[in-house]
């Protein structure tokens, strides 16, 4: 059966089409660094630097290399070391737990909430032990996680809260975004991020400054001022080129989460149109919650989602899982101890959910087309007699 529109392809993600859009803003700030010979820090850093601090409301904002170093810096600054312990979520990218690990910690594991993939707040309270030194909720691919009973139960136990917020540049939680809701904030500009460079970099928020002068100082190797060294810390700084495209594609980030938000509506309309409600379980936002999405992933029947991930992709449809393996049952950490079945909606969604194409220059023709297949798909399970495999 031919779907109607069917395109040369949808990629899970077009960074081409970002590009092509603003690479007459690009291409003469990077030729000014390349005239300037000032690759490493420098105020290209600085300016970024103050724009995400504004941007997102915090105190201080400090450049580093990576993502991972901007949640490794933070437990870094704590004085985080072997015996302590720090409660996170099983279901998120790696950097998360090996953060912890390569602190010295222990990480400590707790279940999500079905609905948003979320860490559970419920569940944190028992976790918690006289070694716990911090909470890392992450807002996972886009949303923020349920805060106020976090923060609640970090200020009475005297524990740091970091956000993993590597997804979720711009999302807010009750009028305030993500970077000013916990003790620090971790970005990540990984390119596929809604504020992508062309590499690594990566962004710690905070409103503490003595904090902020510490992360400052770790990040160039325990260094200030120069060859004074303090402690040892990371030889972790932020490339002015990766600052310098930063700063053109953070002028157009609300523009663009914003566009996101309209696919993520259109998605909503297509599968009701297909009434695909009861076998497609679609994102929820949260009341008082904003969305970015980083990811669009729906939830589909296990039995099924491995199958239908190779029928998109037969369609020339890109998709991805997120996250296909939980960090408790990763063979790098079965030293702690954890075992199949420890966390039931964490191994549930690793084994349920499938991220769909979603970027701002996403056509509704495009979604259309993915929608249209998703619904052959199970069009073609439901009646096995009319499948035709177009892929022999």
């Amino acid at each position: 059966m031919a779907l109607p529109y069917e395109p040369a392809g949808v990629p899970a993600l077009n960074l081409r089409a970002q590009y092509h859009a603003i690479r007459d803003e690009i291409e003469p700030v990077v030729r000014e660094v390349m005239e300037t010979q000032g690759f490493v820090m420098g105020p290209e850093v600085a300016g970024l630097e103050a724009e995400i601090a504004e941007y997102c409301g915090a105190g201080h904002a400090i450049g580093c290399a990576s993502g991972t170093d901007a949640l490794l810096l933070p437990l870094m600054a704590i004085d985080l070391g072997p015996g302590d312990e720090v409660i996170t979520t099983p279901y998120t990218f790696f950097a998360t737990g090996g953060s912890i690990w390569r602190a010295g910690a222990r990480p400590v594991f707790v279940d999500i909430e079905p609905d948003t993939f979320n860490i559970d707040p419920g569940a944190i309270e028992a976790a918690i032990t006289e070694r716990t030194k911090a909470i890392i909720p992450v807002h996972l691919y886009g949303q923020t996680a349920d805060m106020d009973p976090i923060r609640e139960i970090a200020a009475s136990r005297g524990l740091m809260v970091l956000e993993d917020a590597a997804q979720a540049i711009g999302a807010a939680y009750h009028g305030r975004r993500a970077g000013t809701l916990g003790t620090a904030a971790a970005f990540s500009f990984y390119p596929s991020k809604n504020l992508g460079g062309f590499g690594d970099g990566g962004m710690i928020a905070t409103d503490d400054p003595v904090l902020a002068r510490r992360l400052a100082r770790l990040r160039v190797h325990g260094m200030e001022p120069k060859y004074h060294h303090h402690e040892v810390g990371l030889n972790s700084r932020l490339d002015a080129l990766q600052a310098a495209i930063l700063r053109v594609k953070l002028r157009h980030l609300d523009a663009w989460t914003a566009a996101r938000r309209e696919v993520a509506d259109r998605y909503r309309e297509l599968f009701a149109s297909h009434g695909l409600e009861e076998m497609v379980q679609l994102p929820i936002e949260r009341p008082g919650n904003f969305h970015v999405y980083n990811q669009f992933v729906v939830r589909v029947p296990g039995a099924i989602r491995d199958d239908m991930r190779q029928y998109l992709t037969d369609r020339k449809i890109g998709t991805e899982i997120y996250y296909p393996i939980p960090l408790h049952l990763q063979p790098c950490f079965a030293s702690l101890g954890y075992r199949p079945g420890d966390f039931p909606r964490t191994e549930a969604a690793a084994r349920e959910t499938i991220a769909l194409p979603i970027y701002p220059e996403l056509a509704e023709a495009e979604q259309r087309y993915v929608v249209g297949a998703m619904h052959q798909f199970l069009h073609e399970r439901a009646h096995p007699s009319l499948s035709t495999d177009r892929a022999a």
